[in-house]
């Protein structure tokens, strides 16, 4: 796990607990800062951690709790201003990385004001963003190739094999007129990785390794398969945060998407934000409804609401009525254990929990080295790790193709507070921008010392 780190979570409901728990069992020495006496008395009771009672967002309750010297400060309260403030203050005073829970995707959006910036906040975390990308995968490869997800959720990674008469078949990369946003990694050829250059050949049954935006693999898959792939039919039932981030991952035409909604006025900001997914008020605990509307046929129903008993009843109802594919949100951490261990039996597809998908996110960030491991292929020889590049590397404003990286180094991505890109041979780094590369294992010291000086 690497050394003992200096842990700060700010506010203990759902996941700040699970946050403390699951850090403390690592290990790490977490301090918790929680208003709620009775919430306070419970982890103190049942957690290895110490208490700081008080408010995140104060800079003596942050001094009081040793925020000058710990490593990670962690606002999990269900707040966001909160949360952006505790961070900003946190990282005034100290905290060497401050995380931020937001579930507003207004503090992703850096058109106007870049807020993770302006606020000097290490990385911002979205439970039902992150929920949506666990839910919308299945959908979106439904062939269960490899597929990793990138920048929470922004970059996405997938094996593709090339159709003998797909566009890429006998061409060179060089001539394929890929999107800017598109990067080829590895081919896999007769079980054989190839680091690809501008003149290799993609031949029928390669497997190419493919990196890019989740609407730019969407568009490109053409030109590497000859198979165009079916329109898929999903019912999403709750007009919730984590709907609205799985419609925006299925944006592509071949999607046909409907909302089940009891209230009208979601259902209003629903049709207006999304004119191509059809909305319809009312329950889908309704089993006339589900009938009328023929959910039957649908390909996939996912249930996104905040209430679990209707998330699970709904679910076992679209099963009956024929649905292939079913997927719900779990929310309550007491029912979680339970439906993982019958899912099987009930046959769904995925049950997903807001909670654990942030905790596992957050975990990846959570080292003693200047970089963080997130994924691997080939059995662990091939890693994908994150960094932040340091204002001392020499890497710093030079175009990547200038780098004299290793052969099979890949910068997969680059994310700051405009968002995540791939980059291309002309695209420099800046302080302060987290990488996304993949490489060869032993490889990874020598690539991270070149950027986090």
């Amino acid at each position: 796990m690497g050394a003992l780190m200096k842990i700060i979570v700010a506010g203990a409901g759902d996941v700040g607990h699970y946050l403390c728990q699951v850090l403390s069992e690592d290990g790490h020495a977490v301090t918790l800062i929680e208003s709620e006496d009775s919430t306070a008395d419970e982890v103190e009771e049942r957690l290895d951690v110490r208490v700081v009672r008080g408010n995140g967002a104060s800079a003596l309750c942050l001094s009081k709790a040793g925020v000058e010297s710990c490593d990670f400060f962690m606002a999990m309260t269900a707040h966001d201003q909160l949360n952006i403030v505790a961070c900003s203050l946190a990282a005034s005073l100290g905290a060497k990385t401050t995380i931020a829970r937001v579930h507003d995707q207004v503090y992703a959006d850096a058109s106007v004001v870049n807020y993770q910036k302006h606020f000097n906040i290490g990385v911002l975390i979205n439970p039902e963003a992150l929920t949506a990308v666990e839910l919308a995968k299945h959908v979106r490869n439904p062939e269960r190739m490899a597929f990793e997800d990138f920048a929470r959720g922004e970059i996405e990674l997938q094996e593709m094999e090339i159709s003998p008469d797909a566009k890429a078949a006998g061409v060179a990369l060089k001539d394929l007129s890929l999107d800017a946003g598109i990067r080829i990694g590895y081919v896999e050829r007769a079980g054989e990785l190839i680091v690809p250059r501008a003149d290799t050949v993609l031949r029928a049954g390669d497997k190419a390794t493919v990196i890019g935006t989740p609407e730019t693999l969407l568009k490109c898959r053409r030109i590497f398969s000859s198979i165009s792939p079916s329109s898929r039919r999903i019912v999403l039932y709750g007009a919730t945060e984590t709907a609205v981030s799985v419609i925006r991952r299925l944006s592509d035409r071949r999607f046909k998407i409907r909302v089940i909604e009891p209230d009208i006025e979601k259902c209003k900001d629903i049709a207006e934000a999304f004119p191509s997914v059809t909305v319809i008020n009312g329950s889908a605990t309704s089993l006339r409804l589900l009938e009328e509307e023929q959910i039957g046929d649908a390909d996939y129903f996912m249930a996104c609401t905040k209430d679990d008993e209707e998330n699970v009843m709904t679910c076992l109802q679209a099963k009956k009525l024929g649905v292939a594919h079913v997927e719900l949100v779990i929310n309550k951490p007491d029912y979680e254990q339970v439906l993982q261990n019958i899912s099987g039996f009930l046959n769904f597809e995925s049950i997903v929990s807001p909670r654990r998908v942030t905790v596992s996110e957050i975990k990846k960030l959570v080292t003693d080295k200047n970089y963080s491991v997130i994924g691997s292929l080939r059995g662990g020889s091939i890693e994908f790790v994150e960094l932040k590049v340091g204002a001392g590397s020499p890497a710093v404003g030079r175009p990547l193709r200038d780098l004299r990286l290793p052969p099979a180094c890949i910068v997969a991505a680059i994310v700051n507070g405009s968002g995540a890109k791939v980059p291309g041979a002309a695209d420099s780094v800046s302080a302060d921008d987290r990488l996304v590369v993949i490489l060869e294992k032993q490889m990874a010291p020598e690539v991270v010392k070149m950027f986090v000086k």
